[in-house]
């Protein structure tokens, strides 16, 4: 089957709205925005606290975050595999190969990314704001939120980065979730086995809709830099 053929088939089943294809994508965004929102917030708290208190190890805790950024999403499944399986100390727990184990990996994934992305954002502001909500008499929870409104949009950014990069990891859903339809089947990992199997046009139908997500996050991105609302 030529390239163009392919093309043409995986734009009828886009335009069809395919519900194979809808099933896969309703299990990726479910995913990747339900493990998005519940690290978000202790992101950010650990980011502020990261950023504005002086502690003992802090310098460790910034390490083991860099290092966490850049370990394989496959490694990172097969942790967790280990530790949800029948023999692991989280065996009973029940949660291999289900949506909750692809959530808790992601989670994994994405919270040093947050954190760090967003300690620099917040490092890298106007601490007389803080030292003027201090002066003020404002509460640690008052200093916190000025600072958090002070860099939404270095924060909006440091989230989208994060949500790109989850919801297009494949090795830790693979390992954790199996790749069964209907349930733990997501877009990289259908990709994967479309390919492998020499049916591309679901592949490429579904690349098409990774690729219209890239595009409209970067659009996004890129927009508000150019209103001047992300600063270095």
């Amino acid at each position: 089957m030529s390239l163009w053929q392919t093309t043409l088939d995986a734009l009828a089943l886009l335009v069809a709205f395919d519900p194979d294809l809808l099933a896969i994508v309703a299990v990726s965004f479910n995913v990747s925005l339900t493990a998005i929102s519940l690290v978000l917030l202790p992101a950010i708290l650990f980011s502020f606290i990261l950023a504005y208190t002086d502690f003992r190890g802090k310098w460790f805790f910034l390490s083991i975050i860099n290092t966490l950024q850049a370990v394989p999403t496959v490694v990172i499944g097969l942790l967790l595999y280990m530790l949800l399986s029948r023999a692991g100390p989280l065996g009973d727990w029940q949660m291999l190969f289900t949506q909750k184990a692809m959530v808790f990996g992601q989670m994994l994934i994405c919270f040093p990314v947050l954190v760090a992305m967003m300690h620099g954002s917040l490092q890298s502001s106007d601490r007389r704001a803080v030292e003027t909500a201090i002066t003020l008499g404002a509460s640690p929870c008052r200093v916190a939120a000025t600072m958090i409104w002070e860099t939404r949009f270095p924060l909006l950014a440091a989230t989208i980065t994060a949500f790109s990069r989850i919801v297009t990891e494949v090795g830790c859903s693979m390992m954790v979730g199996g790749n069964i339809m209907g349930v733990t089947r997501n877009i990289p990992t259908a990709i994967s086995m479309e390919s492998h199997k020499g049916a591309f046009a679901q592949g490429v139908a579904l690349g098409i809709v990774l690729l219209s997500l890239a595009l409209l996050l970067n659009f996004m991105l890129g927009s508000m830099r150019g209103r001047g609302y992300l600063r270095n």
